[in-house]
């Protein structure tokens, strides 16, 4: 029994995807598999971080995790299994961990090298890693074998640093765009502890939006609202269409927030001379 969610950027046009899940299924015909996301940004390793941060507290104690976005498929680069408090998570050793690692008290991770060959499929494809190890171990786990049979502890496992807005100049509070869902919300790195009291705007791409919103038909002249949406960040959204399209955005683009709509526009008008 058990639970294994799966978060990759395969795309569902292809087959990777359902070939990942034949093997957990050869392998463990009574486990249920979760999707959280397969439409991750090919190669974007801190989407998917953020991704699975926002969706592994919703499962039961013990559901095993595996992510895959593996730009270093084939390479010397490790394969881990983190195991905390929560469940396990299954990935490279590439930083898709990150927001993990970030959350959990140190003394309570637990870190292996996947490298018993004898849980992978035969032969493993320089290519295809989710396939061939990843699958059949997060299989083999769901069945019940220990952490310690994939491998022996490791000290410490890569993670980049999470991201967090900071105070600019004017005290305008600066942020980033982490993810942009498939509605065209743009969601940001900003939470709602980040935010100051009272009145907001927030400026992005030099369109300003008066302050929060409580749902997405809130929307000013323009059809811009902001709003803390359900992952606890702060959104920039669009009623019935897309804001990332409407405002050209991208991930990384930067959302600034401050308290009154004048050092925001000084703001824009010192980026627009520079």
């Amino acid at each position: 029994m058990g639970v294994i969610t799966l978060t990759t950027d395969f795309g569902l046009q292809d087959p990777y995807v359902a070939a990942a899940k034949g093997v957990i299924l050869s392998i463990n015909p009574q486990v249920t598999i979760v999707d959280i996301s397969h439409s991750v940004e090919p190669q974007n390793i801190r989407q998917a971080a953020f991704l699975l941060s926002t969706t592994h507290h919703y499962f039961p104690k013990g559901t095993i995790h595996v992510a895959v976005v593996d730009p270093g498929v084939g390479t010397e680069r490790r394969a881990v299994l983190l195991v905390t408090p929560r469940g396990f998570f299954i990935a490279p050793d590439n930083g898709l961990l990150s927001y993990i690692v970030d959350e959990t008290p140190v003394h309570e991770l637990q870190a292996y090298a996947i490298t018993n060959t004898g849980y992978f499929l035969s032969p493993v494809s320089d290519t295809f890693h989710a396939r061939d190890v990843f699958a059949p171990v997060a299989a083999h786990l769901s069945r019940g074998m220990s952490p310690q049979e994939f491998g022996e502890g490791i000290a410490s496992i890569i993670a980049f640093p999470i991201p967090r807005p900071h105070v600019g100049e004017d005290g305008v509070l600066v942020g980033h765009i982490l993810h942009i869902d498939r509605f065209g919300n743009l969601i940001t790195d900003i939470k709602r502890s980040n935010l100051p009291r009272g009145r907001v705007f927030i400026e992005i791409h030099g369109h300003i939006v008066d302050d929060l919103s409580h749902t997405y038909a809130d929307e000013d002249e323009q059809g811009l609202l902001a709003l803390v949406g359900s992952s606890g960040n702060l959104e920039v959204s669009m009623s019935n269409s897309s804001a990332a399209r409407f405002l050209q955005a991208k991930m990384g683009d930067e959302v600034k927030v401050g308290k009154n709509e004048a050092s925001l526009r000084q703001v824009i008008t010192r980026e627009t001379e520079t």
